[in-house]
């Protein structure tokens, strides 16, 4: 028998392969079917199996619950929305938003009031016709509580990207009238993420159960799932913009990154997202291939700043200066991240260089300590999640910062719980098991709609108490602005006000790495956390 090209026989993965059998048998044994027959049958591209970090998401449309992965891997291949990522093209820049369901549209004068052409020709992976009814359907789904599909779940998530539409109507059958509370510049952006669901489908199985059988119109269509472990994909032969060259796509739940390893060694998966770092070389050397680029990500500690030492802004900006990012993004991530300096991530366009504040300096950390009144440090407590979508090694990461902070008298307590508590407690605006902080990671302008749900004094989630007027009035006369480079230009003056207010722990931003076996082809690694994955194809 051949082996496999990324197996191995050393003893030190010995136990990693024995945790991912453990793994994989168990999402294999559960799976449940739920049709998927008619969508079938790519391009003859094979399969490709990823190893995700993180429990899967819930497959109704806009309420997943599995972060930007979830999305980047089902959601937004299930689905579309009236505009989509353009992911394929300049992938040194971030993407900008093009035509998915929707070919083309215009704002009114009173700048509320958005026209779309839709795309004639589309079907959904059921064989109905997409029109502007169905465009309708969905939004009655999402905003009307007289609807008979309408949920709370679907509500509260839809809010996020679809809470600003005031009033809906079709013109005709290939046109759709959307109108805003009030000017929104980023609404096309903002319509990426309002999936569209097939509407015969949602009828035939009823929303609470929609998830067991979703049916959208992106490249590839349900098959089957064990829910929030395995999902099955096969590729929409149907698809308006081509069939995906891989007959199949399934997604496995590995969030322990040695499982992950093993997993893709043994050749229980061919590709897996964020390796750990201190695999990457022996992977490289064992014909993994690895890729990464810049994206929209921040990996930091929101910090409670309404109590205690942290309501004190030179306290906040002494933790800033006590922790040695650099060394954190070379020795723990070994170049996977790099060092975050100011809150503007440095694959945005509100990224300046010279924004760049904290750098490692120890005796500063400790003088402003003192002046704040606490020259002998103080204790605080930091909750963290275990893994979950662009969180890195959050726990040796948040270690890391616990050692660089007791250098200067801050002494910190780690709490640690799953990403689905974590970001559920914060939607309720919670901390999850009662810290000062809490870890995690966060995009700020690949999404602009949640750009205030992060820094807004007014946000529904925890944000540590956060307020600022000017940032308020900053992103406040932005986001009504449609032009994008004003936008940016606000956005980037905001982001150096909360710099300057340090009200997190800036940390790192990482390069979204991910290791492929040498069989996958195709692959276009976008400054994003999204992914096009219609030119894979994996070797038979």
């Amino acid at each position: 028998m051949t082996p496999h090209p990324l197996t191995r026989t050393r003893s030190r993965a010995a136990a990693a392969l024995a945790t991912a059998a453990v793994l994989l048998a168990a999402t294999a044994c559960a799976s449940t079917s739920a049709g998927g027959d008619a969508a079938g049958g790519g391009g003859g591209g094979g399969t490709l199996v990823i190893g995700a970090t993180g429990k899967l998401p819930n497959l109704d449309t806009v309420i997943g619950g599995a972060g930007f992965e979830g999305k980047r891997l089902l959601s937004f291949q299930i689905y579309e929305g009236l505009t989509r990522y353009e992911l394929l093209k300049d992938t040194d820049k971030p993407p900008q938003v093009t035509g998915a369901l929707a070919e083309s549209w215009q704002v009114a004068p009173d700048k509320v009031t958005w026209t779309f052409a839709l795309r004639k020709g589309v079907k959904f992976q059921d064989g109905t016709a997409f029109d502007a009814d169905a465009v309708l359907f969905n939004l009655h789904r999402y905003l009307d509580k007289a609807s008979p599909e309408y949920t709370d779940a679907l509500g509260a998530a839809a809010k996020e990207y679809a809470g600003g539409i005031a009033s809906y109507r079709k013109t005709d059958d290939t046109h759709v009238e959307l109108v805003t509370s009030s000017p929104n510049g980023h609404f096309p952006e903002d319509l990426a993420h309002v999936l569209i669901a097939s509407p015969t489908a949602v009828r035939k199985s009823g929303s609470a159960n929609f998830s067991q059988h979703p049916v959208g119109t992106g490249p590839f269509a349900f098959a089957s799932q064990t829910e929030g472990q395995q999902v099955d994909l096969v590729a929409n032969k149907d698809y308006w913009r081509g069939a995906p060259k891989l007959e199949r796509l399934v997604v496995k739940a590995l969030p322990d990154p040695a499982a992950r390893t093993a997993a893709l060694r043994s050749g229980g998966v061919n590709w897996i997202e964020y390796p750990n770092p201190d695999d990457l070389e022996s992977l490289k050397a064992d014909g993994a291939q690895i890729a990464s680029n810049s994206y929209d990500h921040l990996w930091y500690w929101i910090l409670d700043t309404a109590k205690g030492p942290w309501a004190d802004v030179r306290v906040r900006q002494a933790a800033n200066y006590a922790i040695d990012r650099q060394a954190i993004a070379n020795n723990l991530l070994h170049g996977t991240a790099d060092p975050a300096y100011q809150a503007a991530p440095r694959a945005t366009a509100a990224y300046d260089q010279g924004d760049d504040r904290y750098s490692h300096d120890p005796a500063k950390a400790k003088q402003l300590l003192a002046e704040a009144g606490y020259p002998n440090g103080f204790a605080t407590s930091v909750t963290v999640p275990t893994g979950g979508s662009g969180n890195l090694l959050p726990v040796p990461i948040t270690e890391a910062l616990q050692r660089d902070l007791a250098a200067v008298g801050i002494k910190v307590d780690i709490r640690t719980t799953d990403w689905t508590t974590l970001i559920g407690a914060e939607a309720k605006g919670e901390v999850a098991l009662g810290s000062d902080a809490i870890a995690q990671s966060t995009t700020l302008f690949q999404s602009e709609a949640l750009l205030p749900l992060f820094i807004g004094s007014k946000s529904p989630f925890w944000t540590g108490h956060y307020a600022n007027a000017k940032v308020d009035e900053l992103i406040a006369t932005a986001a009504a602005n449609p032009d994008q480079s004003a936008r940016q230009a606000a956005y980037r003056t905001a982001l150096r006000q909360v710099t300057e207010d340090a009200p997190w722990l800036f940390v790192v931003n990482d390069r979204n790495p991910r290791a492929l076996a040498p069989s996958v082809h195709g692959l276009v690694q976008p400054q994003s956390w999204f992914l096009d994955l219609t030119t894979v194809s994996v070797a038979k």
